[in-house]
């Protein structure tokens, strides 16, 4: 198949150009921007090499229609609610990383992004790829809207606990943690070294924009659900999320229940990984990979759950599960051009 991947610029444009091609039913990759057209990436992007291949075109969606199976964007928020539908009316398989088809409210989309949203008949079109608890409707889908980094790996820890009803609906506490490439590759003062070197910070309190896409999907797991607490922390590495989750068990557990549960859950997934009891992952287990692991506590005393979710927020959270997900909409293995381990130290 020949891939589009627009966006090839930014942090998860060149990461799903590392997996993809090499992936061993990809046959090219397309390359795309907005404002580089005719340069090579390695001007942007060195470590790619000079490789004739990696050449930036335009972004000419008559000529991306006819040279590609399926596009990929991982652009800005706004560009893909744009271009996506004139792609999917030309037949065109889409995976979206920015955000533009997540939520299914467009009021929604609106009040948590400050800005337009897609047309309505598009949101409703567009599948969520949480692929692990989604597949069934992926493989059927056109138009694929990628979750967010943060998201994923907060529902993947999740998903066990809300799905069987297991903790108060309103107890749910997410303290979450990322290093500094989530935020993109334009500079800001945010991101500045003698900003973020030997500090903590805090960001987007109570206001998120990955609130609502995870108050969507858990409420579809479970109506009664309510909204979560939900804090994001800036920390001075460059790849990694850790989401450390608090809940309140409605009645008495163990352990060991809980550990059994998780392990059934994700029997069959791929790239989750449970710890044993007592064990806790960190962000640089799972870096450069598409794995997400899963750490659980239980504190008798208290009666509340603690389930530690790891991922690398530019793998699992963005670029490589846009290829897990295209792997099951092509209906191949869910690990092919994924199949590498994380890189430690």
């Amino acid at each position: 198949m020949n891939i589009a991947i627009i966006g090839a610029t930014g942090y998860s444009g060149v990461e799903l150009l590392r997996f993809l091609q090499h992936h061993p039913h990809v046959e090219r990759c397309h390359l795309y921007s907005s404002s580089q057209d005719g340069m090579a990436l390695s001007q942007s992007f060195p470590h790619t090499g000079e490789n004739r291949g990696n050449v930036l075109r335009k972004m000419a969606i008559e000529q991306i229609a006819a040279a590609n199976d399926v596009v990929f964007f991982a652009t800005p928020p706004g560009v893909s609610s744009e271009l996506s539908p004139l792609l999917i009316e030309k037949g065109i398989k889409v995976i979206d990383l920015s955000g533009d088809f997540r939520l299914k409210d467009g009021t929604v989309y609106e009040k948590w992004y400050k800005r337009p949203a897609a047309e309505h008949s598009y949101l409703q079109k567009a599948v969520y790829g949480l692929s692990e608890w989604n597949r069934t409707e992926i493989r059927k889908a056109q138009l694929l809207a990628n979750p967010g980094c943060y998201p994923t790996a907060t529902l993947l820890g999740l998903a066990p606990l809300v799905q069987n009803g297991l903790i108060e609906e309103q107890s749910i506490i997410v303290d979450a943690k990322s290093g500094v490439s989530g935020a993109g590759r334009k500079a800001s003062l945010n991101t500045h070294f003698s900003e973020i070197n030997e500090n903590v910070k805090i960001y987007k309190v109570n206001e998120h924009q990955h609130i609502p896409e995870i108050e969507q999907m858990l409420k579809l797991w479970n109506e009664h659900i309510q909204p979560i607490t939900f804090s994001t922390h800036l920390i001075p590495m460059t790849r990694g999320i850790m989401a450390t989750i608090y809940a309140q068990a409605k009645v008495e557990l163990s352990l060991e229940t809980l550990l059994d549960l998780y392990k059934t859950s994700y029997e069959t997934a791929h790239f989750v990984r449970v710890r044993n009891s007592g064990q806790f992952p960190a962000t640089k287990e799972v870096y450069g990979s598409n794995y997400c692991d899963i750490g659980i506590a239980y504190d008798e005393r208290t009666g509340r759950i603690t389930v530690v979710s790891v991922i690398d927020n530019l793998v699992k959270g963005a670029a490589g599960q846009a290829v897990q997900n295209f792997n099951v909409m092509m209906g191949w293995n869910e690990s092919e051009g994924l199949k590498v381990a994380p890189i430690y130290p």
